[in-house]
C-alpha cells in the first residue's frame, strides 16, 4: 500500500472553548482531489492553515509522505512540496504575469541574484516562469501587465505562482472565487488537467466543480468531519443534506 502524500492525525484546535478543529483525521493520495466542504465557520479555513503551517495544532499530527511536518513552518513545509493558494488572489498589478511568476520562482529557488545582473533577462527565472503559465493556459499572456487582464487571470496567475514552487501537494483555498461562471468552467478544466500530477487538497463553494473534481469529499461541520466520501456519496447522504447542501438539495 502506497504512502499518502498528505494525512493528519486527529488535528485538534481550540480558540478558548470554540473547536476550531475537532480531530479531524484524512489523508491524501498522488492523483486525488480531496474537496473539504462545508458552511462558513466550520473550519475549512483553519484546517488549510494548520496544513500549511500558519497554524500549530493543539494536539494531533500532520504527514507529508512519511515525514512528520507537525513542527515545521510555513517556509519549511513549501521547500517539502507542499504550495498554498488563497481566497483572495494575492499578485502584483502593476507588473507582468512573467515577472509574478518569477518572483515566486525566486522565492523557491533560495537565493537573490547579483546585484548587477537584470532578473528580467535571466533564464534561470524566465524558463520554469514561462512553463508555469503554459501549463496554467496564459502562454500567449505571459507578458500583459496584470491590470489589465480579467480576474480569472489573476487566479490563473496565483495557481502558476504555486506551480512555480515545484510542489508535490496544492491547498487550494476557493480557487474560483469571484469567477463568472465561464471562468469556473475554465479552471475546473485546468484543476482536471494538474491532477494527475499532485495531490490537491480543495476547499470551494462552487459545488457542481466540487463534485465534478473531487475523488473524496469531507464534510466539516463546526470543526468536526461528519462525513467523508466519495461526491456521490455525499451527495445522497441525508445528514449532508440536512447540514450544508439543503434538505431537498
Amino acid at each position: 500500500m502506497s504512502t499518502a502524500l498528505l494525512r493528519t492525525e486527529h488535528l485538534v484546535k481550540r480558540y478558548g472553548g470554540l473547536l476550531a478543529t475537532d480531530d479531524v483525521s484524512l489523508s491524501l493520495n498522488h492523483g486525488q482531489i480531496h474537496a473539504l466542504i462545508g458552511p462558513n465557520g466550520a473550519g475549512k479555513t483553519t484546517l488549510i492553515k494548520q496544513l500549511a503551517g500558519e497554524l500549530q495544532p493543539d494536539s494531533g499530527r500532520i504527514f507529508l509522505g512519511n515525514r512528520d511536518v507537525t513542527a515545521l513552518t510555513t517556509d519549511q513545509r513549501a521547500r517539502a512540496g507542499l504550495a498554498r493558494s488563497y481566497q483572495i488572489t494575492s499578485i502584483f498589478r502593476g507588473f507582468t504575469a512573467l515577472e509574478n511568476v518569477m518572483l515566486a520562482v525566486q522565492a523557491q529557488q533560495g537565493h537573490s541574484f547579483g546585484a548587477w545582473q537584470s532578473v528580467t533577462r535571466d533564464a534561470r527565472l524566465i524558463a520554469p516562469a514561462e512553463a508555469a503559465l503554459a501549463r496554467v493556459g496564459l502562454a500567449d499572456k505571459q507578458h500583459l501587465l496584470v491590470d489589465a487582464m480579467a480576474h480569472g487571470a489573476h487566479r490563473q496567475i496565483e495557481l502558476a505562482m504555486v506551480l512555480a514552487a515545484q510542489p508535490t501537494v496544492l491547498l487550494l483555498d476557493e480557487p474560483m472565487a469571484g469567477m463568472s461562471q465561464a471562468e469556473s468552467e475554465q479552471m475546473t478544466t485546468l484543476l482536471a488537467s494538474l491532477k494527475a500530477d499532485y495531490g490537491i487538497i480543495l476547499i470551494e463553494h462552487d459545488m457542481q466543480a466540487v463534485f465534478a473534481l473531487a475523488d473524496t469529499v469531507s464534510v466539516l461541520v463546526y470543526g468536526r468531519i461528519i462525513m467523508q466520501g466519495t461526491p456521490e456519496q455525499v451527495k445522497n447522504a441525508p445528514a449532508v443534506r440536512n447540514a450544508y447542501l439543503g434538505g431537498d438539495a
